[in-house]
């Protein structure tokens, strides 16, 4: 393959390869359909790359047939020196398709068939998506999810979820269905507070399309989310169903902490010894930085202070974690030292910060390359109680005296 010629019309201009489905843009010129809509859509560009020229809102892709036919046939004919035939491309989806799939959602016997017709094409390629989006596929699935709970079914939730998180795409229209949403928020509390066979892939699909909504929430439904909400959430970190719906129940718990509201809400439901628990476990990466995270926010209450300390594992947990996984669970972890010492600074907490290693992991922050300001904590943090720890042997007078205030 690599010594046959290739004619350089066959070649998109966007991948350099051989074009499977080549289409024409209003500027004359021909790319890959998957290319030129990576271009447009993922990139966000509003020109064709070639000439530069602005192209409509929604640019008319012309299938180029004549040009199909001619790369089909030279790959036919080169087929001996190792090169495969280009299978003639599917027809787009069109509006009309996905409205008839709509309509067949309101047949109860149809639901079912037509929900993995529709994850299908989902998941195909992003122009399906949009398709689906434009068409009203969001508020369908939004509604039949509604209907599921008001109904008690649970038989296409799996499907309707999965579809909905698929196409999801954060337009205004989008934002606007989900914004204030509050019957869908119960459905998805429900759903994930739900015992059903298939519970660990539906509360999965639950979690990431809850993930997105709460992105996208207004901050008058974040306000009113519900305890039961929470306690959910937290059931779904204890239960460790997968590690797709751990991440994204932390990524709701961390956008809902900002509410001091949510605060003891998430606390009262017993959030801070979940994720001691969770992160003695030695998570990835991300993972741990999404548990410090909301850490931070629950220990600036006295409540979520009190639950760290109250696990035999708090304080010993989030000072090993000092300077072992990044910068930003770094940042965390010494905010967390600090508020602890400031607000509950008791002699039998210093001294089991002392025991554990916190006091000798902040010292070494001060001496590891780390960033200026993260030292500057530190050396406060070390400052506050430095009368109880001066006698430390990992307490050297010089590390609290070598930077300036």
């Amino acid at each position: 393959m690599d010594d046959i010629e290739v004619p350089q019309y066959f070649i998109c201009p966007i991948s350099l390869q051989i074009m499977k489905d080549p289409v024409t843009v209003v500027t004359g010129i021909t790319y890959d359909r998957e290319s030129i809509e990576h271009w447009l859509v993922a990139g966000k560009n509003t020109t064709c790359p070639l000439t530069k020229q602005t192209l409509p809102k929604d640019p008319d892709l012309t299938p180029n047939h004549t040009l199909r036919r001619l790369i089909q046939a030279w790959c036919t004919a080169n087929a001996s020196n190792g090169v495969d035939r280009i299978p003639t491309p599917k027809s787009p989806l069109n509006k009309n398709h996905v409205l008839k799939l709509i309509q067949d959602l309101q047949v109860p016997q149809l639901q079912l068939i037509t929900l993995k017709k529709m994850g299908v094409l989902a998941a195909e390629n992003e122009r399906n998506c949009k398709c689906m989006v434009e068409s009203g596929v969001a508020k369908a699935m939004v509604l039949l999810i509604i209907t599921c709970f008001k109904k008690g079914q649970t038989s296409v939730l799996e499907e309707a979820l999965s579809v909905l998180h698929l196409i999801w795409t954060p337009t205004s229209e989008t934002k606007l269905l989900v914004a204030e949403n509050y019957d869908l928020i119960d459905s998805i509390t429900w759903v994930l507070r739900c015992k059903m066979d298939n519970h660990v892939a539906v509360k999965s699909h639950a979690i990431l399309v809850l993930k997105m909504i709460i992105e996208v929430a207004s901050a008058n439904l974040i306000e009113r989310l519900k305890p039961e909400f929470f306690k959910a959430i937290v059931q779904i970190l204890r239960d460790r169903i997968s590690q797709q719906a751990t991440k994204g129940a932390l990524h709701v718990l961390l956008d809902s902490c900002p509410s001091g509201r949510n605060k003891m809400k998430i606390i009262d439901a017993g959030a801070v010894p979940e994720l001691v628990e969770l992160e003695l476990d030695m998570p990835d990466k991300r993972t741990t930085e999404l548990i410090f995270g909301v850490l931070d926010h629950l220990c600036s209450c006295a409540d979520g202070r009190d639950q760290l300390l109250s696990h035999a594992g708090g304080i010993a947990m989030v000072s090993k974690r000092i300077l072992r996984v990044s910068p930003a669970a770094d940042d965390r972890a010494i905010h967390i030292l600090a508020l602890i010492c400031k607000f509950s600074g008791t002699n039998k907490v210093l001294h089991e910060m002392l025991r554990v290693g916190a006091v000798t992991k902040l010292c070494m922050v001060l001496q590891a390359d780390t960033a200026t300001y993260m030292k500057e904590k530190a050396r406060d943090v070390l400052r506050l109680h430095s009368n109880v720890w001066n006698n430390s042997p990992c307490i050297a007078v010089y590390l609290l005296t070598r930077y300036r205030r």
